[in-house]
């Protein structure tokens, strides 16, 4: 299949082209990185010349925090919108949008707020779209991975409140899979029918504490264990306000995310791959998505 793949250069986008052309498939990537920008092509016209000869569109385009030049709205919503428009006027039927743990109807927060429009518009729209939310995804080259990474190798460690969040973390490598079934479904097909109109969770299948998981991170790196100093959230607060300018993840918001805990069922995931999800272990810290390679 000809399959066009916005967000390419990114951390998700770099894995699932190593999964798909490992599997045969060609893939067109969308991303600045290419020359590029997507907060330019707001307009259905302006996808068309980047459908020709497409079947399939996965867009695995996103930010974890706004710059100057990157924002929620144009990137996670109005691009998005575009593009899916785009693709039910050319006739590309199967688009795959890849949102995040949490863009449902409890969001609050700008980066749930623009995912979960761009999710709502494509279940809205004549095409076979899937969406999948996944969890924290860990794994080797991960921006967000590679700062827990940091944290967790400090002497103290600061953590929100008591550090009791709860999280479910996913490697990347399971994430890529579903991607990749959702996309071209396996033959003979999976039990479970593709769910077209209905998001798909993907959480990993052991809930952490978020204090054990950087434990888990130390471990990963060959350190003891650490210790914590806790943090009241009106000071972690003004931390995070006070970093914002210097780094995009340094956002309030982020923290707030934190706080609420990012945890789904998996079993759905599980009975769409027809096998179980990876559980955190310390060598998958150092794995990205080439685990895959050789299966089907």
């Amino acid at each position: 299949m000809n399959v066009l793949l916005t967000g390419a250069s990114g951390f998700l986008g770099r894995n699932i082209t190593q999964i798909l052309t490992a599997r045969g498939h060609l893939v067109r990537p969308i991303s600045r990185r290419q020359g590029i920008d997507m907060c330019r092509l707001l307009a259905p016209a302006d996808w068309q010349p980047h459908l020709a000869g497409i079947d399939a569109v996965i867009n695995a385009a996103g930010i974890i925090g706004e710059s100057r030049r990157q924002r929620f709205d144009a990137l996670h919503r109005r691009a998005p919108i575009a593009l899916f428009q785009a693709c039910e006027r050319a006739g590309i039927r199967r688009v795959v949008q890849i949102s995040a743990l949490g863009a449902d109807e409890t969001a609050v927060s700008p980066y749930h707020l623009s995912k979960r429009a761009a999710d709502t518009a494509l279940r809205q729209l004549d095409l076979d779209g899937i969406v999948l939310r996944p969890a924290l995804i860990y794994g080797r080259g991960g921006t967000s991975a590679a700062m827990f990474m940091r944290l967790a190798s400090l002497p103290l460690i600061p953590v929100l409140e008591g550090g009791d969040q709860k999280i479910q973390p996913v490697h990347v490598s399971d994430v890529v899979d579903i991607v990749a079934r959702a996309v071209c479904p396996v033959s003979p097909p999976i039990p479970m029918k593709l769910p077209m109109k209905s998001p798909l969770d993907i959480a990993g299948p052991q809930t952490l504490a978020f204090t054990d998981w950087l434990q888990a991170l130390r471990a990963a790196q060959g350190l003891p264990p650490g210790r914590f100093v806790h943090l009241p959230r009106h000071l972690a607060m003004g931390m995070f306000y006070l970093a914002r300018p210097f780094h995009p993840m340094a956002s309030p918001d982020n923290l707030r995310m934190l706080s609420q805990g990012m945890c789904a069922d998996s079993r759905d995931a599980e009975g769409f791959l027809g096998r179980a999800l990876l559980h955190p272990q310390t060598r998958l810290q150092f794995e990205d998505a080439s685990i895959l390679q050789g299966q089907p």
